[in-house]
């Protein structure tokens, strides 16, 4: 794999990826709080263990899934807790340690001779944490009866919801853009 490119093509794709990244993430924030998406991410324990019961055994056995998505809370508390852990640890730890070490030149004199192996492995762990997190995704594109069925909410964040009658008369008289 070495011969695909240059050391150097290498670091300014992994820098240009990750300043996109960083962009991406910067703008998703300021989605959240400007349409108040943000409050899908909030986390409950309420029915956190029959979810998690269910990704680590039922889902194995086609037992039905425990969460009924709804307008108001379109992630299952497992999915809210991740994704809250994603955006506020996963990410920041990875721009931050990346941002350290791309600018080592300017701080690395001040610092102790281990602090770049430090940043490094901060980087490097945090990494395998995220990639982990897609093949996680992959896997779960699998699991539904189609492929697309769980691929789109991942790509587009809309999903078919069952509404109540109350969440349907409230989108009718007060936000009749968002519902079809």
């Amino acid at each position: 794999f070495h011969d695909l490119m240059s050391f150097k093509t290498a670091v300014n794709w992994h820098t240009g990826s990750a300043l996109a990244l960083l962009l991406l993430w910067v703008f998703a924030i300021f989605w959240h709080f400007t349409t108040g998406t943000w409050r899908h991410y909030v986390p409950t324990t309420n029915g956190l263990l029959k979810v998690a019961k269910f990704y680590a055994f039922g889902i194995f056995k086609g037992e039905r899934h425990p969460y009924r998505k709804a307008y108001w809370r379109k992630h299952n508390p497992l999915q809210a807790i991740s994704y809250l852990a994603l955006k506020l640890f996963l990410f920041p730890a990875i721009w931050i340690s990346g941002i350290l070490y791309l600018l080592y030149s300017f701080w690395g004199g001040a610092a102790s001779g281990d602090a770049l192996m430090w940043v490094a492995v901060i980087h490097t762990v945090f990494a395998f944490a995220i990639a982990a997190f897609v093949i996680i995704h992959v896997y779960l594109i699998t699991t539904g009866t189609s492929f697309i069925e769980h691929l789109m909410p991942m790509i587009n964040g809309f999903d078919e919801v069952e509404l109540s009658e109350a969440e349907e008369d409230y989108l009718e008289k007060d936000e009749p853009g968002h519902i079809e």
